[in-house]
C-alpha cells in the first residue's frame, strides 16, 4: 500500500510514549503505509501517494472492545430490555437468555448487525465471545475489523425449572472436546489470510466449568501466549454458587487456582466481596485483581437494564485494577457504553470526581489493548497499526469543541464519526459501513426474531409465549 497522509488535522489524539498517555496535538499530520503508522505530529515531510485533508477533523485511535457477543445479542432487542428473574436477583441469564436464541440461519445477520454498529461507533478491534459457528472466520474477515476470536467452551449448561433455582447439566467430556476445538480455531484465525484475526481462550463461565477445564485452558493459553477470559462475578446467584462450592468468592477462588495474571480478563466482575448485594466476610477481591494485573471487562448497559451496576468503576481504578470496556448487549455502540459507564460510576460513588474521561477513554483504548496483549493498537504512534477514526469536530453536536473527546462521548456520540480506518483501509464513510450491508442484515434479523418468538413456549420452563415473558410496551390491535 502506498503512503497516505491525513494532512493538517484540527487535532490528533496522539500517543506520548514518554508520558504513556494520549495527548491532543493541533494542526498535526498522520501518515501510514502498508497498514502501519509512519508519522504522527506536525509537519510530515515525507513522500505521499495520497493526501486527505484533516481540516475540521479529530483523528483518534480506534476503540478496543474486549467483550461482546455479536452472534446472539442483536436478536434480543425488544425481548430482554426489561426482563430479569425476581427469584434470581433480577439476572436475565438463567431464565431468559436460553429461550431467546437465533436459529442457525440468523447468526450471520446477528454478526453483521453487531459489527456494523461497532464500526459506526469507532470500534476497530473487537473480542468476539461466541460459540463457534460455520463461516465465522471468513465473516469476520469480510467486515474489515480487527477481531480477537474467543470461541467459548464449558463443562455444563445452566437452566432453571422454576425461575428461582439454577441447576447445571454437566458433560465434562464435551467441555474438553470443545476446548480442544477452540484452540484449533484460534490457530486457524492466526493463519487467516486477512492478517487481522487473532485469538483468546474463553471458558464460558466460572460456574459452568470444572476446575480441571479452567486450569487446562489457562495453561494452554499461557503456553500459546494468548489472553484468557471468563465470565465471573456477573450474578448474585453465581456468587452464592461459588461460595457454596468452594467457601471463597469467585475472584478469590480464581486466585487460589493460580488463574489470574496480566493476560487474564474477568468478564463483568461486578459482584465482588465489597458489593452491597454480596456481603462477605472478606474485602480482598479488588486488591487481588490489582496485584495480579487482571483486567475487568466493564459492560454497563446489560446490567443497568436490570437495576444492577458496578460499585464502582472509579473505586476499581483507585484500587489499581486494570479496566477495559465492552458491549455485552445491543445496541453495539461503544460510545454510548462509555457514556453510560461514566454516569453510573459517578452516581454510584456520589462524586463527579470519582472517574475522569481520561480514565474511561484509556480503558476503551490502551486498557483493552493491554488485556489482549497488543501494544500496536489503541494508540496513534509510529509503528502501530493504522487503526484510527476521523471525527467531524464541526458537527453541531461537537460544538463547542473545547475538549473534543468529551464532546464526542457526552454529546455527539457516533453521529460525529466521519470515517473509520483499519490497517489503513477505510471501512466507514459518512455514516455508512463499506464492508457489510447493515440495512439488509437488520431486515433479515427482524424476520429471524419473529421465528425465534414462535419457539419460546417450547424452551421456557413455564411454556409461556414471548409476549407473556416480555409483554410489549403497548397493546397491539
Amino acid at each position: 500500500m502506498p503512503t497516505t497522509v491525513i494532512r493538517n488535522a484540527d487535532v490528533v489524539l496522539a500517543w506520548d510514549a514518554a508520558a504513556r498517555q494520549h495527548i491532543y496535538v493541533t494542526g498535526a499530520d498522520l501518515a501510514h503505509e502498508d497498514g502501519r503508522i509512519l508519522h504522527v505530529g506536525r509537519g510530515y515531510a515525507g513522500a505521499a501517494a495520497e493526501e486527505i485533508s484533516g481540516a475540521g477533523m479529530m483523528v483518534m485511535p480506534g476503540l478496543v472492545n474486549i467483550h461482546s457477543h455479536p452472534s446472539s445479542e442483536p436478536m434480543n432487542k425488544g425481548f430482554t430490555d426489561e426482563v430479569g428473574s425476581p427469584g434470581l436477583y433480577n439476572s436475565s441469564l438463567y431464565e431468559y437468555l436460553p429461550i431467546f436464541r437465533p436459529d442457525p440461519g440468523a447468526v450471520h445477520a446477528c454478526v453483521r448487525v453487531a459489527i456494523s454498529e461497532l464500526l459506526l461507533s469507532g470500534v476497530t478491534t473487537l473480542a468476539d465471545l461466541s460459540m463457534a459457528h460455520p463461516g465465522w472466520l471468513d465473516l469476520l474477515a469480510e467486515s474489515g475489523m480487527r477481531v480477537c476470536i474467543a470461541p467459548m467452551f464449558r463443562s455444563a449448561r445452566w437452566y432453571t425449572r422454576n425461575g428461582h433455582v439454577v441447576e447445571y447439566a454437566w458433560d465434562e467430556r464435551a467441555g474438553v472436546k470443545a476446548m480442544e476445538e477452540a484452540f484449533t480455531l484460534i490457530e486457524r484465525a492466526e493463519q487467516h489470510p486477512s492478517g487481522r484475526l487473532f485469538g483468546m481462550a474463553v471458558p464460558a463461565q466460572i460456574d459452568t466449568c470444572t476446575p480441571e477445564l479452567l486450569r487446562d485452558s489457562r495453561d494452554e493459553a499461557r503456553r500459546r501466549g494468548v489472553s484468557w477470559q471468563i465470565h465471573a462475578a456477573q450474578a448474585v446467584a453465581e456468587f452464592h454458587e461459588i461460595t457454596r462450592r468452594h467457601g471463597v468468592t469467585p475472584i478469590g477462588w480464581l486466585h487460589q487456582q493460580g488463574l489470574l495474571d496480566g493476560r487474564a480478563i474477568i468478564g463483568h466482575g461486578i459482584f465482588l466481596d465489597h458489593h452491597p448485594s454480596t456481603p462477605w466476610h472478606t474485602k480482598d477481591d479488588l486488591s487481588i485483581l490489582a496485584e495480579t494485573g487482571t483486567t475487568v471487562a466493564h459492560c454497563p448497559t446489560v446490567f443497568a437494564r436490570r437495576g444492577i451496576t458496578m460499585k464502582s468503576f472509579g473505586q476499581y481504578r483507585r484500587a489499581g485494577v486494570h479496566m477495559g470496556v465492552g458491549t455485552d448487549t445491543y445496541p453495539h455502540n461503544m460510545l454510548d457504553e462509555i457514556r453510560l459507564a461514566a454516569y453510573l460510576a459517578r452516581t454510584q460513588a456520589m462524586d463527579p470526581r470519582s472517574l475522569t474521561t481520561t480514565e474511561l477513554f484509556e480503558a476503551a483504548t490502551i486498557g483493552g489493548a493491554r488485556a489482549l496483549g497488543r501494544d500496536d493498537i489503541g494508540r496513534l504512534a509510529p509503528g502501530c497499526r493504522a487503526d484510527f477514526v476521523l471525527v467531524d469536530v464541526t458537527h453541531p453536536m461537537m460544538r463547542p469543541t473545547r475538549d473534543p473527546v468529551r464532546s464526542l462521548i457526552y454529546a455527539a456520540g457516533d453521529r460525529a464519526v466521519k470515517a473509520v480506518f483499519i490497517d489503513g483501509q477505510k471501512v466507514v464513510e459518512d455514516g455508512e459501513v463499506l464492508t457489510m450491508d447493515y440495512r439488509a442484515a437488520a431486515a433479515e434479523l427482524h424476520e429471524a426474531q419473529q421465528r425465534a418468538a414462535l419457539k419460546v413456549p417450547e424452551l421456557d420452563w413455564a411454556h409461556r409465549s414471548a409476549d407473556q415473558v416480555s409483554p410489549p410496551s403497548f397493546l397491539w390491535t
